[in-house]
């Protein structure tokens, strides 16, 4: 069945990112103090007591606010209500009600979507505090200690008590795509023309995606989620403790997590050292991926030139697939997702022993294996140990003979003759009874 959608809201630095990841078991949202921190929908699955929910973080609502992105932000909030099955209404106990908590409040209450008042930071638990939430009108307060983890049962169980059983099918078998890149090169609104709306923020100013968005769609029939994720800095930019580093470790996590990579650059500049190195750790993570050259609709060179730079400065990935689009006018956007099952269905790749070792066969005949000190390199056989990446042994009579080169020479042979685009391949040597 399709899973019950659960928003919180609230204004900001009331602790809905810390009730958020306090209920989902790990640290998803980024937690600070600084007030505005979560500024997209943020989504991850929960349970309680049998029953399975998406739960989505948004951003503080301030409509005294002189943040630039405090519409962007509000608009947000406004998509998850519209998603949401239940609304979690979070509160600060300690200051009491306030004129955003009375305007979000009002703006709940002419949406007919049910909704569990939270009053958090309630430390000593004192439930009279929550008195003076009734003048909200949205119900019972429930009190909450997020930091102690008092009071989160109760707003559970208030929570699973408004879901609806709906006649849905749900896929959880879903291809989770990450959106990576360095700043500005125009992810984001990439994610906006491949799923239709304006989901995610927007903006010209570097550093606007700090958290990664899980968004899912459809394409082709099949079940898919967008991971729109913070661009990509200098790692000696970013400090560790701040927020920029929290993102950055979030970004490197969403592509290990991740079964296909959509790397963005930017069609209108060279390709820059963060590129690469952004490209690189997509490689070592084993993933398929598309390189997605943005902003063509003002290109600085040739489409030629532009491949003979990325073939120079990415020959370390040298099977990448690339696709020229403009995310501001949409050309080749509907060729994307397309790019995408081809690089995820040849990393899930499945080649039969025989044919591999006929494959194993020709390369030799063709370059032998090299030797050491009159000792020569004897190539047993070789098989597919998994996929994703491909991953192949070879079994061997001294592992210690077979170097890089040799191997990389197995690989570009194999994928002469096996369409292995947009996916790495991993050769593993092994030696007498290592089987």
């Amino acid at each position: 069945m399709i899973k019950p959608v659960v928003a919180i809201v609230g204004r900001p630095n009331v602790g809905k990112s810390t009730f958020f990841n306090k209920i989902c078991g790990k640290r998803i949202s980024i937690v600070d103090d600084t007030p505005g921190v979560t500024r997209d929908r943020i989504y991850a699955d929960a349970n309680w007591a049998g029953h399975d929910f998406t739960l989505i973080d948004t951003g503080g609502i301030d409509s005294a606010s002189d943040d630039l992105f405090q519409s962007d932000i509000k608009k947000q909030a406004m998509f998850a209500l519209q998603e949401a099955d239940v609304v979690v209404l979070l509160v600060d106990g300690r200051v009491g009600v306030t004129t955003n908590d009375e305007e979000v409040a009002s703006l709940l209450l002419r949406h007919k979507t049910p909704v569990v008042l939270v009053v958090n930071k309630l430390d000593n638990f004192e439930v009279e505090k929550t008195y003076e939430f009734y003048s909200l009108g949205l119900g019972d307060p429930y009190p909450l200690s997020v930091h102690q983890s008092k009071g989160i049962g109760d707003i559970l169980d208030a929570i699973v008590k408004n879901f609806k059983v709906r006649d849905i099918e749900y896929d959880e078998n879903v291809t989770k795509v990450a959106v990576v890149g360095r700043p500005n090169v125009g992810k984001s609104s990439i994610v906006n023309r491949l799923i239709g709306s304006d989901r995610v923020v927007v903006s010209d100013i570097e550093g606007t995606t700090r958290d990664a968005v899980l968004v899912p769609f459809k394409y082709n029939k099949k079940d898919y989620a967008l991971v729109d994720t913070a661009g990509l800095r200098r790692q000696r930019s970013v400090e560790r403790v701040s927020i920029e580093g929290y993102s950055v470790l979030r970004t490197m996590s969403a592509i290990d997590e991740a079964d296909v990579a959509i790397i963005v650059v930017d069609g209108s500049k060279d390709l820059t050292e963060q590129d690469i190195r952004i490209a690189g750790y997509v490689d070592e993570a084993g993933k398929p991926s598309v390189i997605v050259v943005n902003k063509w609709d003002i290109k600085s060179r040739s489409k030629d030139e532009f491949m003979a730079m990325l073939k120079n400065e990415l020959a370390f990935m040298s099977y990448f697939k690339v696709i020229f689009v403009s995310a501001l006018t949409g050309a080749s956007i509907g060729q994307v997702m397309e790019k995408v099952e081809e690089s995820y269905a040849n990393s899930c790749k499945r080649i039969s022993t025989g044919q591999l070792n006929d494959l194993l066969h020709d390369a030799i005949l063709n370059f032998e294996p090299p030797s050491h000190n009159g000792a020569r390199v004897k190539i047993r056989y070789i098989t597919q140990a998994s996929t994703n990446p491909p991953t192949f042994v070879l079994f061997v009579n001294n592992p210690k003979l077979i170097n890089f080169s040799y191997k990389r020479y197995l690989e570009n042979r194999f994928r002469e003759r096996i369409d292995l685009a947009g996916t790495p391949v991993r050769f593993v040597i092994k030696g007498k009874g290592e089987e």
